[in-house]
């Protein structure tokens, strides 16, 4: 009896085996095509993926290369204004020595400003050069002449310079301080 109880138990054991190792090859069958679906589906993921960053990527060169553009652009416009500008403070400054109809100067006058104005909203703005030391970086020296100020400070300002925010638009000119004379007439 106990020979039976014994092999009883081993065959519940084979049998238990044979039914574990055909449900764990029944559920391999049904996961093994999930899976390489799974494999084949990474993948297509991944390539959305590149392509949703690519995409992401070209917007934003395109935005950059606009803005850019409009920049350009402006410089241009700016360019060509600046002379204008330049011939209408000539013509302000010729039409006071002239003692020309203070009414009309006032009225030339409000439509220089008005174009300042833009040109400031723009973020255009003058750059600073009377008594100022003399920076190649901003300043264009047309020549140096003795003063009473120091040597490198400009004395004059033939043209006016611009930035266009951090950006030198154009170069102001300037004539530079070569230091004073001595009694002599020399240079000290």
């Amino acid at each position: 009896m106990t020979d039976m109880k014994k092999e009883k138990p081993k065959e519940d054991v084979e049998a238990a085996e044979d039914v574990e190792t055909e449900e764990t090859e029944r559920i391999e069958d049904v996961i093994e095509p999930v899976l390489v679906e799974k494999e084949a589906e990474e993948p297509i993921q991944h390539q959305l993926m590149r392509m949703k960053a690519d995409f992401d990527n070209y917007r934003k060169r395109q935005i950059r290369e606009r803005a850019e553009w409009i920049v350009r652009a402006n410089e241009d416009l700016f360019l060509e204004l600046l002379p204008v500008l330049d011939h209408y403070e000539m013509g302000l400054k010729s039409a006071a020595e002239h003692k020309a109809d203070p009414s009309v100067i006032e009225g030339f006058k409000l439509v220089y400003d008005q174009l300042l104005d833009v040109l400031k909203k723009s973020n255009v703005t003058p750059i600073e050069t009377i008594d100022q030391t003399f920076d190649p970086h901003h300043h264009e020296a047309l020549t140096n002449m003795p003063s009473d100020k120091p040597a490198e400070t400009i004395v004059e300002e033939c043209r006016k310079g611009y930035m266009l925010g951090e950006k030198l638009l154009r170069a102001a000119q300037v004539v530079v301080s070569s230091g004073p004379l001595d009694t002599n007439g020399i240079k000290d």
